[in-house]
């Protein structure tokens, strides 16, 4: 079964080799960043998270989102997505393999992440962030595989699986709500310090994780001919465009508590995000996410009406577009805003800003190109498997 992914057209090993050139500069910078220590990036002793753990918060929403086509297509016996199941649990396994990787860039010496497992702290997030991650990783290795090699054998998949299966839904909303308690359970970082932050973390994930999936099928589509079906698009693009506009109410909310209630540790950071804080001592005014934020808010509000429109319209373009302007609206807001917003200002209400080096892109590009190379592989089984099982049945 493995074997098919060694079999493919030109744009197939040209998008491979792309990547592989992406992954060894990655790899490259990585080296520079091992030898010369964190000092290579823009974190410093104001700002300890930076673009690496930014994009950890990010991913681990992407893979929670595998949990929409689980949670139907297992628990409910939606028929529909039975051909973007194993799409989403797949794309999982490649978002928390890159979440991983990027928490072990964060903490300099790869080394270090066995303190985790020879000196437990179970009063800390982190102890119970090393649990769920790998546990999540686990579960869709052991499911996607175990599925995908029963649909390659012509058979359902064994009764002993279920439990993993089911087991795998309550642990998609786990892997999020812990990161969002990493955030707040800091209570020097006001911004953080919210209840609703979880909620927002899954509604974020439970759009932007299956934007990513509708994109990439509708790219199989012209690509690979390799349909999911109308009707679990019609799916996702509710589940992404409810999602979404719940994501938005939640942040609405904490604007509103903010300014309404006059709380300053979440009034500054907004002004930070939205319109650019001026420094009590120097009357600078820093506003480096500013353009972000609000590009952010724009492309998320034009996505989602988009989405509904291009569904009505039946244009693949337009939903193509529409889903690619939540992703990254998402993308800036979790993987920019909230947490590098969330480190201004510093608890002694000074402005640190934060801006990543060469150093840092370079990893991070490395690691993305990593996922992806990953993703693609998969995909290319899931593709080959699904097509002779198909096969099979209609010379059967």
């Amino acid at each position: 079964m493995v074997d098919k992914v060694l079999k493919g057209n030109g744009l197939y090993w040209g998008w491979l080799t792309l990547l592989l050139m992406v992954m060894g500069a990655g790899a490259v910078a990585y080296l520079v960043q091992f030898n010369y220590g964190l000092g290579a990036t823009g974190m410093s002793r104001d700002v300890t998270w930076g673009i690496y753990i930014s994009q950890f918060t990010f991913l681990v929403g992407v893979a929670a989102g595998g949990l929409m086509l689980v949670l139907p297509y297992y628990l409910h016996d939606y028929k529909s997505f039975g051909r973007i199941t194993l799409l989403g649990e797949f794309m999982a396994i490649a978002a928390v393999v890159m979440c991983l990787m990027f928490i072990l860039a964060d903490l300099g010496q790869p080394m270090r992440a066995l303190n985790v497992i020879l000196h437990p702290t179970p009063n800390s997030m982190l102890f119970y962030d090393m649990i769920v991650l790998n546990g999540y990783l686990f579960l869709n290795i052991l499911c996607g595989f175990v599925v995908l090699a029963s649909e390659y054998r012509g058979i359902k998949y064994p009764n002993w699986v279920k439990p993993f299966i089911y087991l795998s839904i309550p642990w998609a909303i786990s892997i999020h709500t812990v990161t969002a308690f990493l955030y707040c359970g800091l209570p020097g970082r006001h911004f953080w310090l919210t209840a609703v932050l979880a909620p927002r973390f899954l509604a974020s994930a439970f759009a932007a994780g299956p934007a990513l999936l509708l994109v990439i099928a509708l790219i199989m589509k012209r690509t690979a001919n390799f349909d999911v079906g109308e009707t679990a698009k019609n799916k996702l693009v509710t589940i992404i465009g409810y999602a979404a506009i719940i994501n938005f109410f939640l942040l609405g909310c904490e604007v509103f508590v903010g300014y309404y209630s006059n709380i300053p540790g979440h009034m500054h950071t907004l002004d930070y995000l939205f319109f650019g804080l001026a420094d009590h001592s120097t009357g600078v005014i820093h506003n480096n996410l500013v353009p972000f934020m609000r590009a952010s808010v724009v492309m998320g509000i034009v996505g989602i009406i988009m989405l509904f429109v291009a569904r009505r319209q039946k244009s693949d373009a337009m939903l193509s577009t529409s889903c690619i302007l939540i992703f990254v609206a998402f993308w800036i807001d979790k993987g920019l805003g909230l947490v590098l917003g969330g480190f201004v200002p510093t608890p002694m209400e000074h402005i640190v800003e934060y801006t990543p080096t060469v150093v840092e892109l370079g990893v991070t590009a490395g690691v993305w190109a990593t996922g992806f190379f990953v993703l693609t592989l998969l995909y290319k089984l899931v593709v080959a498997v699904k097509r002779d099982s198909e096969a099979t049945l209609k010379i059967s």
